[in-house]
């Protein structure tokens, strides 16, 4: 387990460099991340490249033991490209071109021309120098919405090429053009009025576009030197790409992960979910490139991390499957939009409280050596769409129902009885799960419906919720009822069904247990099903169980409340057997990881309040090195023990 910063030389005179290199030195940090926005320093002038104060960096944290990570600064062009081309930067919705950082377009032939230079430059320098210990492509990747000549054209050629004719083009994007030439990418993927099967298309299309990109930078770098390996980064947010496509061809997953610090009652939100789909996306661990240091207040400062925040979220995201953390950043910028982005020292350039907690991450990451050879066993899975997501946020169905919300509160209930949780892609292989959930499967991919079909004829337990199946993959509604496609499968179909938005009704469970519902209702008819649970005061079918061939499927139509879940993600791991902790605290999250002779056991204490948890016998602590019986964790401490 390694622990890194993210570092910006370019920002700072030299003799800081030396400095800065003594003190990670002695405070245990092993790779700095370089370099990711300083293509104006690499390439003052077209065609001039200064590279050797990048060398000089690279050779000074060297001597000390010190790797780097060095970044492609594809992401942020110098201002003399956008002065020389201003047609590189990518054009919005309204027709407007965008600002400068992060939005030059991937798709203008000029700007790839010019990255694809300064990435040759730097793998010419750099690509066999083994203090390089990994490359990174560009910054936050995106499935960005350009409307520019370069996209409209590529975007056509595209569809072009995906459906070998009009017929096929038209019946993909609902449309009705004599000729590709007439079709025009949506204004706003995410407007009310545009065509839905139209902006799916075009999110697929930009997906590819940002995967594309990728590899073909990997491509350049991999000339130099085949055996180097390369990633880049992603962080959820609204523009999002298919990031099972983008790091398709990449070695490793590396993530942003940004703790809000924000909690509610005495339970701080956790990043548990979006650990767990990282480290689904390759099916291994990962990298987190940047962790906490994020302002969200834009012009204002950020609130501080609370006491433990660094060492917690860092050591939450290594037991999840993360075996290097990058904390960004390193400094607090002196100038410039960033000044608010906290670094590990601020600006008094003063060791406080997050130096010395930092200090002590790095120190403790060393305890965790042990960890290295072992994984995560997961026997239960949650299916993520990026597809389904898109299409969610294309056309909510309405207020409040989202789509990555189902996942997360199927995610809160296994993993509140202390379950391992992989999430995976609709492709993925499910074979070894003992239960499965597919929250709203909503665009209907043949791949993707045999592949869970499959699954349970084998034997496996699936569950799938409201609004599955309802749209072909061309984002359009089939006059099949639904779950169409899924319909043999869950032994029922939907004659009708409600939405209630805000307001909530009441569902009943086979063992008389009330719960509340909100947002739809799907009103269920069994054909070979039985009901799990009915609504209230119409005894109509909610959530209906259903056994085909050698495995059982469950149909949840409705959006339920926590203490439903965790009713029903309980007699799921009994009836599955899915080993469970009974009586495990609100906010400790528990991780089991393996090496097939030994298991540890790691317990975070997400609250903001000190826990005790007992042990069913003693065990060893790996993080203060003696035997104990009972467990007693600070507010965000961990505590990892030898089973």
């Amino acid at each position: 387990m390694r622990v890194g910063v993210d570092y910006y030389p370019e920002q700072w005179d030299r003799e800081l460099w030396e400095t800065d290199a003594d003190t990670m030195s002695k405070t245990g940090v092993k790779l700095i991340r370089i370099g990711e926005f300083a293509w104006q320093r690499m390439e003052p002038s077209e065609g001039v490249y200064d590279l050797d104060w990048l060398k000089d960096v690279i050779t000074i944290f060297a001597r000390r033991g010190i790797g780097t990570v060095l970044s492609l600064p594809t992401s942020c062009p110098p201002l003399w490209l956008y002065k020389k081309h201003p047609d590189i930067i990518r054009i919005g919705a309204v027709g407007a071109r965008s600002g400068v950082k992060v939005h030059r377009c991937i798709n203008s032939p000029l700007f790839r021309e010019y990255a694809k230079k300064i990435t040759e430059a730097l793998a010419a320098k750099f690509g066999n120098n083994p203090a390089v210990v990994s490359w990174h492509i560009d910054n936050e990747p995106e499935a960005y919405n350009c409307t520019c000549s370069a996209c409209r054209e590529k975007f056509r050629g595209w569809l072009w090429d995906r459906y070998g004719s009009m017929k096929s083009i038209n019946t993909a994007i609902n449309g009705d053009f004599d000729d590709v030439s007439q079709i025009e990418p949506p204004e706003g993927i995410y407007s009310d009025w545009e065509n839905p099967s139209l902006s799916l298309e075009w999110y697929r299309f930009t997906s590819d576009c940002a995967a594309e990109f990728v590899r073909d930078e990997m491509v350049l770098i991999r000339v130099v030197n085949q055996n180097v390996t390369v990633s880049t980064n992603i962080r959820p947010y609204e523009n999002n790409p298919d990031f099972y496509k983008v790091f398709e061809c990449l070695d490793y997953v590396t993530y942003d992960n940004f703790p809000t610090l924000k909690n509610k009652d005495d339970v701080y939100e956790s990043r548990a979910f979006e650990l767990d789909m990282m480290r689904g996306v390759k099916g291994g661990s990962f990298v987190v490139i940047e962790q906490l240091g994020f302002n969200e207040n834009g012009n204002k400062m950020p609130v501080s991390p609370k006491s433990g925040m660094i060492m917690g979220y860092a050591m939450q995201a290594m037991v999840r499957g993360a075996n290097t953390v990058f904390h960004h950043r390193w400094r607090t910028a002196l100038n410039g939009p960033r000044m608010f982005n906290r670094g590990i020292l601020d600006h008094g350039n003063t060791p406080n409280r997050k130096f010395f907690e930092f200090s002590d991450l790095c120190h403790c990451a060393d305890k965790l050596n042990a960890l290295d050879d072992t994984k995560i066993v997961s026997e239960a899975a949650i299916i993520y769409s990026c597809e389904a997501d898109a299409s969610f946020r294309i056309q909510p169905q309405v207020e409040g129902f989202e789509y990555i919300q189902q996942l997360k509160a199927f995610h809160k209930a296994l993993t509140g009885f202390g379950a391992n949780v992989d999430v995976v892609s609709p492709d993925a292989d499910l074979s070894g799960y003992k239960l499965v959930i597919a929250p709203s499967m909503y665009v209907n991919r043949k791949t993707a419906s045999e592949n869970i079909y499959k699954y349970v004829i084998n034997g496996g337990t699936l569950v799938l919720t409201a609004r599955s199946g309802v749209r072909d993959e061309n984002n359009c509604y089939t006059t099949e009822p639904p779950p169409t496609v899924f319909r043999e499968l869950v032994g029922a179909e939907i004659h009708d069904y409600e939405i209630i938005g805000g307001e909530t009704r009441t569902i009943r469970d086979f063992a008389g247990n009330e719960y509340q519902c909100s947002q739809w209702c799907d009103i269920l008819t069994p054909l070979t099903a039985r009901a799990y649970a009915v609504y209230d005061g119409d005894d109509m079918a909610a959530v209906t169980l259903n056994r085909y061939c050698g495995g059982v499927a469950y149909y949840l139509g409705t959006i339920c409340d926590d203490d439903f879940y965790r009713s029903f993600v309980s007699n799921l791991l009994m009836q599955t057997g899915i080993p469970k902790l009974e009586n495990l605290e609100k906010g400790v999250e528990v991780t089991t990881r393996t090496n097939g002779r030994e298991d540890y056991i790691c317990f975070f204490n997400n609250t903001k309040k000190a826990v005790e948890i007992p042990l069913p016998k003693p065990m060893y602590s790996m993080i203060n090195d003696c035997e104990t019986e009972r467990l007693k964790l600070h507010p965000l401490e961990i505590e990892i023990v030898r089973k």
